[in-house]
Parts: C-alpha cells; sequence; structure tokens
C-alpha cells in the first residue's frame, strides 16, 4: 500500500489494513430449534447486516451423542437488509437443531459506542472496534463416497465423509450447505450436513431423483479470533 494504515502481528501477518477489509464478526450467539415443530430454527438477528452480499452464517451444533444433521439454510432479508437466518434439521425424527453461530461479512458495521473505526478511500467501513473478527482454519473438498439408499419416494440418497478432529472453536460455513446443487434431471439435489462427533467424521448427503456420484462441495472452516 502506498499510503494509509498497516498493522502487523508479532508473527509479521497483517492485521488491519486501510485498504482490504477483514472478515467482521457482526453477531454471534445461540440458534434453537423455535420452528417447524422444533425441527427447525429460525435466528433474528439483533441488528441487520447492511452489507449488499448476503452475510456469512457459521454454525457449529451442540455435541450430542448420535449424530448432528443439518440443512435448508436460508438466509433471511434483502441486500443491504438482512435480518436473520434459518436452518433446519434432515428430517423430522430425532436430532433437533441446537448450537452456536457467528455471522461474519467483509467488512464492519458500526456498533461500538466509543473506540476506533477505520474507513477505506470509498468510505467504505473496514473495522469497529466493537466488532471482532473471525479467521479461516481450513477447508476441504476430500470426501469419500460411502453409500447410498432410496428414499419413499424413489429419490437417492447419496451419502459422503471425511474423517475430521472437531475442535471446540471451528464453526463450519453453512451458506453453501443451502443452495440446491446441479442433479442429472430437472429437479437439483438437495444437501445436508452431518456431524459424528464421536466417531470423528464429517458427512454430506445429498437427495436427487437423479443423482450423481461426484460431489466436490468445499467444506470451509473459521473461527471468532482473541
Amino acid at each position: 500500500m502506498s499510503y494509509g494504515l498497516q498493522f502487523l502481528n508479532s508473527g509479521n501477518s497483517v492485521v488491519l489494513d486501510s485498504e482490504y477489509a477483514r472478515l467482521c464478526v457482526i453477531e454471534s450467539g445461540r440458534y434453537i430449534p423455535n420452528a417447524t415443530n422444533g425441527y427447525g430454527s429460525i435466528t433474528s438477528f439483533s441488528r441487520v447486516v447492511t452489507s449488499q452480499n448476503p452475510p456469512l452464517v457459521f454454525v457449529r451444533p451442540d455435541t450430542v451423542a448420535g449424530i448432528a444433521q443439518l440443512g435448508g439454510m436460508k438466509i433471511l432479508g434483502s441486500p443491504g437488509n438482512w435480518t436473520g437466518f434459518y436452518i433446519g434439521a434432515y428430517s423430522q425424527v430425532g436430532f433437533k437443531p441446537n448450537g452456536r453461530y457467528f455471522v461474519s461479512t467483509f467488512g464492519a458495521q458500526p456498533v461500538a459506542s466509543y473506540g476506533m473505526r477505520l474507513w477505506d478511500g470509498s468510505s467504505n467501513l473496514l473495522f469497529d472496534s466493537g466488532t471482532a473478527s473471525a479467521t479461516f482454519t481450513r477447508a476441504f473438498q476430500n470426501w469419500t463416497f460411502f453409500t447410498y439408499e432410496l428414499g419413499p419416494q424413489g429419490e437417492t440418497r447419496s451419502y459422503y465423509v471425511v474423517d475430521f478432529n472437531f475442535t471446540p472453536d471451528e464453526y463450519l460455513l453453512i451458506n453453501n450447505f443451502g443452495m440446491n446443487m446441479c442433479s442429472g434431471g430437472p429437479v437439483p439435489r438437495s444437501i445436508y450436513n452431518w456431524w459424528d462427533f464421536s466417531a470423528g467424521k464429517l458427512y454430506a448427503v445429498t437427495v436427487a431423483f437423479a443423482n450423481p456420484i461426484a460431489f466436490y462441495l468445499p467444506a470451509v472452516f473459521a473461527k471468532i479470533s482473541v
């Protein structure tokens, strides 16, 4: 950068820069089973997220003895006025959505009553001392096809798995698990994710009437920086 502010940490990594936005945590908390007969969860943000692009929502289900199953994620609101998100269970049997989340954007919002703020040359707010930052920890797409089964309406359910050590501070980006995927027919593939804490495995489950074996959706993890 030719001018402005740049802050480096003891590892010589850029922590703050007046040209590039960091991944800022706008809100964090818990999601609970309060919709769809307890098999869905609607979380309303305490403040509207004002980014034009949908905010990134990271979730971590509570550690359970069985398998925590999630899917059907939707961001609620519209550009500049994102108000919350919905997340559901894989089915209305057994697991109900309980866990932690944080919502982030590339750029800050005016949250702090006092402290420091930093803007770029286009007057976009890059940093606010009232918001924490998030750090991407890892990403992978090396899923292994595990098995498949036929559903009650003739749909194919394909299961993919990867070994995963569930560290207590990592959250999964859930946005891409809320988007339908291309299938071999006119009906797209829906997608879900399962967390098997006891076995140390993360699953992806796709459902469609024409369900290809190929699956390359990345799983992206991040944590709140302290």
